[in-house]
């Protein structure tokens, strides 16, 4: 069935170690990866060395602050996702020291035949290997990280797959130790991409249903048309891939020891609320109206939220204009009261 499929475009590269511009690399609305961006990160010479090198350089700054793991059997080929039923995962969850973490998937990097899938999502750099970032960091040269501090996490596994899903925070992901391919789609792709149920989901996002790998489609002919449009990132040590919140991706762990260092950030106000709450009060109220109501609504929703909010009030006195106006903190308070009265009548 792949075989049927188009074949993606490559991302946009670029060359040097210089610290990037993170919102001019944002703002061009594409994937673009910075090739050996973090080539003389100490973690990323010692993986050049070894996976067991790479891990005694991180287990400097482990504390032993137990992490959670996740294990899956050979048989579901490191794909993180449903059982038949798409009410289950096919996975489990465990809490452990990051050492033996470490020693399962070393212990393992050297067998022949199908191992288990183990895999160590998003997990905080701060709080769990203190001290890391000391050493290897990616520092904006246009000071973005302190205007809008980002969440950094650390990603290891051995030959595993995120599936398909989106983030609502702008990316930039650093393949320190493996080889990791992203397949990337931008957001208007996410009905071909068939989504998954709200919950429960693999990682905490709704994930595409279609296996990439042996791809269905038969039952998810859309497919085809969401591969025409993807991008294809293929990551080395040292690569640095940076890419806009909400673009759907396809994450693929290439060797049999592999880490993954990111950076999630947002620069919008923290006083907003999640769209995600947006889209699930909008099915309690909006899904089931008749189809010309919906239409009706689509409009109000075009003139209030998505168009031009100064045109929205250019009509108005200034004093009458009240949520009309700019959002700030003390407004955020006033309209999150009133939902909740609203939603607990």
């Amino acid at each position: 069935m792949a075989d049927r499929l188009p074949a993606p475009r490559h991302a946009r590269e670029m060359t040097g170690t210089l610290p990037p511009d993170l919102a001019a690399l944002v703002q061009r609305d594409e994937p673009v990866i910075l090739r050996g961006y973090a080539a003389d990160w100490p973690l990323v010479r010692a993986g050049r060395i070894s996976g067991h090198a790479a891990a005694d350089y991180l287990l400097r700054f482990d504390r032993g602050r137990p992490v959670t793991g996740y294990v899956g059997e050979a048989a579901i080929r490191g794909r993180f996702h449903y059982d038949e039923t798409a009410t289950a995962l096919n996975f489990k969850s465990q809490t452990l020291p990051l050492r033996d973490l470490l020693a399962r998937l070393l212990d393992g990097a050297d067998g022949e035949g199908e191992a288990p899938a183990h895999y160590m999502g998003s997990t905080d750099l701060d709080a769990y290997l203190p001290g890391f970032r000391d050493e290897n960091d990616l520092v904006p040269s246009d000071g973005l990280f302190a205007r809008h501090p980002p969440l950094a996490s650390i990603w290891i596994g051995n030959r595993t797959i995120a599936s398909a899903h989106y983030d609502m925070a702008n990316n930039a992901a650093i393949c320190a130790v493996g080889r990791r391919r992203f397949t990337l789609f931008p957001p208007d792709q996410i009905a071909n991409l068939y989504p998954g149920p709200l919950a429960p989901t693999p990682g905490g996002q709704v994930v595409s249903m279609v296996d990439f790998a042996r791809p269905d489609l038969d039952r998810y002919p859309r497919f085809g048309d969401a591969m025409a449009e993807a991008v294809v990132a293929e990551l080395e040590p040292g690569d640095l891939l940076v890419y806009p919140a909400l673009w759907w991706h396809h994450v693929e762990a290439l060797e049999t020891f592999n880490v993954l260092v990111n950076y999630w950030w947002n620069t919008a106000p923290a006083y907003l609320d999640t769209p995600m709450d947006t889209v699930m009060h909008a099915m309690l109220s909006l899904r089931d109206r008749p189809a010309a109501e919906k239409r009706a609504w689509c409009a109000i929703f075009d003139h209030y939220v998505f168009g031009d909010p100064e045109a929205v009030v250019a009509h108005l006195p200034p004093a009458s204009h009240g949520p009309l106006a700019p959002l700030d903190e003390a407004m955020a308070r006033r309209l999150r009261a009133y939902l909740l009265q609203r939603l607990n009548r």
